[in-house]
């Protein structure tokens, strides 16, 4: 009987565990494909679960950060989903590339069009942006997931740095230090070490060339002065024989 009840509790134990860890996992979020880098461009996925049983979802929409205003977004196109960005004037205007950027980019809506997130599925909304910002590390986008049964779940919470994962975390996007391949920098010096190494290596054949050529001279004049030196000796031969007959 006790080792009945303890399994039975253990069992709830393990089940419960499940359950929350599910729970706490399956939410809102976004990775990159590839880098993020500080001050370059990005395209990233944001990753739509269902967390309802007996409902789907219909409607995404993200916030993208006021802080940080993105001056370039667009979305890839769904099967099955209307997706719409919004934009908004910039108080202050952005400087991108040399060109003066009144307005930015501030929500992204995705409407169910024939589609739906079900019970059990996910969807993935992959959206390219820039130019990321240089001097943050993150970049924090509050969503709203709407079901058909009117539900909304508000993901707009920003997980802090040692402190634990809220229940409802907002999708949080790491910044990568941005590299000299970003700007140009490393691209230049490739090419640099690239005709660098052009050059030697056409050094080196030239060389060899060079080489090979005084190698050929060389073997042609030896091989005359072989035929010189055998005819000499041709000649010397039948004058000694001429001699002995005389």
């Amino acid at each position: 009987m006790k080792v009945s009840r303890i399994a039975l509790v253990g069992g709830l134990a393990v089940s419960s565990l499940a359950l929350l860890s599910g729970t706490a996992s399956a939410h809102v979020s976004v990775q990159p494909q590839g880098e993020a880098a500080k001050g370059g461009y990005a395209t990233v996925d944001f990753k739509v679960p269902n967390e309802r049983d007996n409902a789907s979802t219909v409607k995404v929409e993200v916030s993208l950060p006021a802080d940080h205003p993105l001056a370039s977004v667009s979305t890839q196109p769904v099967p099955g989903w209307k997706a719409e960005v919004t934009k908004a004037k910039l108080a202050k205007p952005l400087e991108v590339h040399g060109k003066q950027i009144t307005e930015a980019a501030t929500k992204i809506t995705w409407t169910a069009a024939g589609s739906k997130i079900a019970p059990g599925q996910f969807q993935q909304f992959t959206v390219s942006m820039g130019q990321l910002p240089e001097d943050a590390d993150k970049l924090v986008f509050k969503a709203l997931q709407t079901y058909d049964n009117n539900e909304v779940v508000r993901w707009i919470e920003e997980p802090k740095d040692g402190a634990p994962e809220p229940q409802t975390p907002a999708p949080v996007l790491k910044l990568s230090a941005a590299s000299d391949d970003h700007h140009g920098g490393a691209s230049a010096a490739a090419g640099t070490k690239a005709d660098d190494k052009a050059d030697a290596k056409g050094h080196d054949e030239k060389k060899t060339a060079a080489e090979t050529s005084g190698s050929d001279t060389t073997a042609r004049v030896l091989g005359v002065v072989g035929i010189l030196v055998g005819a000499a000796g041709v000649a010397f031969g039948v004058l000694a024989g001429r001699r002995r007959q005389a």
